[in-house]
Order: C-alpha cells, then sequence, then structure tokens
C-alpha cells in the first residue's frame, strides 16, 4: 500500500528545509530509500500500474489454449519457456478452467474389468 501524498510532501518539505534524511526517516518512520525516491520525482503521486509487462504472452496463450485443448501445463510451459505455475496463473485470471476429459476416466474404468 503506497504511502499518502500528505506524508509524502511532508518528508519532502522537511528535507527541503534543511532536515537530514535519516532524521526525516526516523521522525516520519518511512525508509531512506524512498525519501531519496521522493526528492529525485517532479510528481509525488503514487504510481499505478493496471498491466505489468510479462514473459508469457496472454494473447498467445489464449490462441494456444483454443487450438491445443488437451496439453497438460508443463508442456504449454515448455512452449512458451516459463514455469507451470505462469500458465497456472494466467488462465486462472483469464478464467480459463481445465475440463476432464472423459477419456481419462474411461481408461481407469477399462484398467479395473
Amino acid at each position: 500500500m503506497p504511502y499518502s501524498l500528505d506524508l509524502r510532501t511532508r518528508v519532502v518539505t522537511f528535507v527541503e528545509n534543511g532536515g537530514g534524511i535519516t532524521r526525516a526517516s526516523k521522525l516520519f518512520q518511512v525508509s531512506r530509500t524512498s525519501i531519496y525516491r521522493w526528492l529525485n520525482r517532479n510528481n509525488l503521486q503514487a504510481t499505478i500500474v493496471e498491466h505489468r509487462q510479462r514473459k508469457l504472452d496472454w494473447f498467445a496463450l489464449e490462441k494456444d489454449v483454443a487450438q491445443n485443448r488437451d496439453l497438460r501445463l508443463i508442456d504449454r510451459a515448455k512452449k512458451f519457456g516459463v514455469s507451470p505455475s505462469a500458465i497456472f496463473y494466467a488462465l486462472q485470471k483469464m478464467k480459463i478452467n481445465r475440463k476432464k476429459n472423459s477419456f481419462v476416466i474411461n481408461r481407469e474404468i477399462d484398467k479395473k474389468e
């Protein structure tokens, strides 16, 4: 959760009026790294990121799922060069769930007979 704009302006004002960065970090209970970052910015508003650039292309994954329904997560992961958990996460976010194939169920029934 980002710090409030009011706190950011108070810390930057304190430092610009002669207060030390270490003293400001102890007084306002903010890390020194955050204060250095705030001093180098023009706008103190929190940065909002909607969708970060990922290694996995979700559009290509969605197209691949439509074309190859029966691939396992690990096979898709090798195809796209990511981990199986990344494929699982992307499919979960896209609300694509795996339907169980009746072939597997029928094979298990045949084994028992």
